[in-house]
């Protein structure tokens, strides 16, 4: 975990070497105002050596002060250079060797300050090339000659002037490529580091949809499973409970019996309804009887039922066994619930056979009365028949339809089967 540093941390190294820059100009104005001129600039001509180290003191100060500001306010930094060089321009002062130290301003100015100030210090370059050359030009020679022990520049009198302009190009010039290259560098960084992030919020929202797009279709998985149990059981008691109005009255054993199954089918329910909610949880595919259970429970119900079956059956994967199961299961429960109960309800399944044949076709169909077929809308156990059939890349086909002047559904599904390869 990083934690941020106090803000004084940040300025302290700076405000030290303001504080060493400016207490060498003292040492070395001191030292002028003592006489010790073989370690000083040559005295102000005309002025008192009172008024002379003062003038020296205060460029000391200004000195320290813009080397200690050149990080933290590289603005004003820059703004006491030039008053620096208006310093030695207009009254006269001679320059401190210690200003050599405005390099690390140049540097600062470039590495931390605005756009406004990077351009007013790259325009502050040529401008102080210029003023070396028209104004300082002796002086810079005399640092060199004496503190640097570069004698032999003594005697190049006015030719001296276009070295001074290299040299303060070249003061200012190379600290302040310096600190470009470092800002370039640290904001390309910066973009980086944005861009990154940007993609890494990107893909947590793109993981966050993906698990929000997940509970939805677990929900609405176990909505449908949840319908179609739910909904082919009580359609199975229903149609139970109304064929005990038909016993004779004289039969107590038929009545034990349709009691009998329609507990059995409640029983079912309830077993079939814990598998779903427990395979959710686990996140396992519950475990489905086989198709033929659903035509036994429906003649178990009181229904008739007229059923075939083509080709040979074959085990399917877990996730086509329960499409199947389910899409067989929501037919028959619309048969029960629309149909008619005095004409049978016709299964039909026809499992693939031949070489090119993949597909497991499924259909279930029901004489309606006029009246509801005249009223029939697809609901939600339509839609979500059709949703499973789709999402194994199958099709549902619902069609009505007269046969011989009776309106009758059809319902027909068609799965595709994973053969294995020969």
């Amino acid at each position: 975990m990083n934690v941020p540093r106090p803000a004084w941390q940040e300025w302290l190294p700076d405000a030290v070497a303001g504080l060493i820059v400016a207490t060498l100009g003292l040492i070395i104005a001191i030292l002028n105002y003592g006489g010790f001129n073989d370690y000083a600039p040559i005295p102000l001509g005309g002025l008192s050596p009172d008024r002379e180290v003062a003038l020296l003191v205060v460029v000391a100060v200004v000195t320290g002060a813009a080397v200690a500001a050149s990080r933290p306010a590289p603005g004003p930094a820059l703004a006491l250079v030039w008053m620096l060089a208006g310093i030695h321009v207009v009254v006269g002062v001679p320059i401190l060797v210690t200003e050599l130290a405005i390099a690390a301003v140049a540097f600062g100015t470039a590495r931390w300050g605005s756009t406004a100030v990077v351009w007013l210090s790259a325009l502050s370059i040529p401008s102080g090339a210029t003023v070396a050359v028209l104004f300082l030009a002796p002086d810079i020679r005399r640092i060199l000659s004496r503190f640097l022990r570069l004698s032999a520049l003594d005697g190049l009198g006015d030719t001296w002037q276009p070295f001074a302009a290299v040299i303060g190009a070249a003061l200012l010039g190379v600290p302040w490529m310096a600190g470009m290259v470092l800002r370039v560098a640290a904001r390309a960084r910066t973009t980086v580091d944005l861009a990154s992030a940007d993609i890494a919020r990107a893909e947590a929202d793109r993981a966050q949809a993906r698990q929000i797009a997940r509970l939805r279709e677990d929900q609405a998985q176990l909505a449908r499973d949840v319908h179609d149990v739910v909904g082919h059981s009580l359609a199975v008691i229903l149609a139970q409970a109304e064929s005990g109005q038909y016993l004779p009255d004289g039969d107590p054993a038929a009545l034990k019996t349709t009691l009998a199954n329609i507990a059995t089918s409640a029983r079912t329910s309830l077993q079939s309804v814990r598998q779903v909610l427990s395979a959710t949880q686990e996140g396992l595919a519950a475990s489905t009887p086989d198709l033929d259970s659903l035509v036994e429970g429906l003649r178990t119900s009181g229904h008739e039922v007229v059923s075939t079956q083509t080709g040979a059956p074959q085990p399917l994967p877990p996730e086509l066994d329960l499409i199947a199961f389910r899409t067989l299961q929501e037919m028959v429960t619309n048969a029960m619930k629309h149909g008619r109960r005095d004409r049978p309800i016709t299964v039909e399944r026809r499992w693939p056979d031949g070489d090119w044949e993949a597909t497991l076709r499924i259909s279930v169909s029901n004489a309606a009365a006029a009246a509801k077929a005249a009223d029939w809308t697809a609901g939600q156990g339509l839609t979500g028949m059709r949703q499973r059939v789709e999402s194994a890349g199958g099709r549902l086909d619902v069609d009505r339809h007269e046969v011989a002047g009776e309106p009758r559904f059809t319902a027909t599904a068609w799965i595709p089967v994973w053969r294995p390869l020969p």
